[in-house]
């Protein structure tokens, strides 16, 4: 006899069927039974966690110009093996601020908030609210300005202090940038200061600036120049050495006139002998060409403004100087410099009373005293 379920029409026995049935409801049964134990089974614990402040859609022409804090504690319950995971979701707090307007805002912080999964709830958050103060965002322009203090060393000056950047622009909140007009650098102490230098300083800087450009410095360029005065001597004697031989010139005495600093005039009385001066020949000829050189172990530079006259004519050895035939440039030239220093040269003063003494101040070189006519000079009987 065939069993009843190998029916000649093929069709799966009604018996059969049933036995699947109860084995599938066996293995959920099972299942429901292992996620009890992992997790229904498992003990409740309350935990406190950290969750981030998300801002989004934050309008471009606005900026949140507050402190606030980036971070609210939030105490969470749930089975132990699903806290353990929260950190890893990423959970935050967002705050949508796409319609907002300039102006003071207060974001309540509410249990519904937090988007934790499904199996934890949320028992307390703290704040309970947080307050953000929406600024419209400015760009301006701030001219950086060097602070000092003391002054530089005697006898040098400040020539200038320039910073660079000299100018630095800020991208901010209105009511931090608007109530300033400059950046200030930290205080330069220039005590005792004789040289010019490159520094690094920092900026003053308010925290909320330093919140938006963070700690900035500048690069000063410290130019110190040294005190001069403007000095004219006269009567120099000119020394010409050619071929190892001290030779005479005409004139034997110029006038120089310099810059000279103010240290070396303190020391020195005679400021002739901080120089030396002489004359260079060229070619042979008899026209030599003026000039001064500063004592060797002087360390202070002098500048030389100039020389009258700056060329000399050479003499011949035994031949007397009234033997050349000397231009009117080089006569008048000799005198503006041979009058304050005549000794024992006496002046025709009838010639004299037909000279007229003109002062060029046409220039901005010292003044020279020019003869409008050639005075006649005797030697004194």
């Amino acid at each position: 006899m065939k069993p009843f379920w190998n029916t000649p029409s093929g069709r799966q026995n009604p018996a059969k069927r049933v036995s699947k049935d109860w084995v599938l409801r066996l293995a959920s049964i099972l299942l429901a039974v292992v996620l009890w134990f992992y997790v229904g089974g498992e003990d409740t614990v309350e935990k406190n966690v950290m969750v981030p402040i998300e801002i989004i859609n934050l309008p471009r022409d606005l900026v949140i110009s507050n402190q606030f804090k980036k971070e609210i504690e939030v105490t969470v319950s749930g089975p132990r093996s699903l806290l353990l995971d929260l950190a890893d979701r990423g959970v935050t707090r967002q705050v949508d601020l796409s319609a907002a307007v300039p102006g003071t805002m207060v974001i309540e912080n509410s249990n519904q908030h937090i988007p934790v999964p499904r199996g934890v709830t949320v028992q307390r958050v703290k704040p309970s609210s947080i307050i953000l103060s929406l600024d419209k965002l400015i760009q301006k322009a701030f001219p950086v300005i060097a602070k000092t203090s003391g002054f530089v060393e005697e006898g040098y000056y400040l020539k200038s202090l320039k910073t660079d950047p000299d100018v630095i622009t800020i991208t901010g909140p209105s009511t931090v940038l608007s109530p300033l007009d400059e950046l200030y650098t930290q205080v330069i102490n220039l005590l005792g200061v004789k040289q010019s230098a490159q520094l690094q300083v920092p900026l003053e800087l308010d925290p909320t600036v330093v919140d938006l450009i963070g700690e900035t410095s500048v690069t000063v360029d410290l130019i110190v120049g040294l005190e001069t005065l403007t000095k004219t001597m006269t009567g120099v004697k000119v020394h010409v050495v050619i071929d190892g031989v001290l030779r005479k010139v005409m004139p034997e005495v110029v006038k120089v006139t310099a810059n000279i600093p103010k240290l070396l005039i303190e020391k020195e009385t005679d400021l002739k002998k901080l120089l030396t001066v002489t004359a260079m020949q060229t070619d042979g000829e008899e026209m030599l060409k003026v000039k001064v050189i500063p004592r060797p172990d002087i360390d202070l530079p002098i500048e030389i403004i100039s020389i009258i006259p700056s060329n000399v004519l050479l003499v011949n050895d035994g031949e007397p100087v009234s033997g050349y035939s000397l231009s009117t440039t080089l006569v008048e030239e000799v005198a503006a410099v041979a009058i304050p220093d005549m000794g024992n040269i006496e002046v025709d003063r009838r010639e004299e009373e037909k000279a007229e003494l003109m002062v060029d101040e046409s220039s901005d070189s010292p003044l020279v005293i020019r003869a409008s006519n050639k005075k006649k000079i005797k030697p004194a009987e």
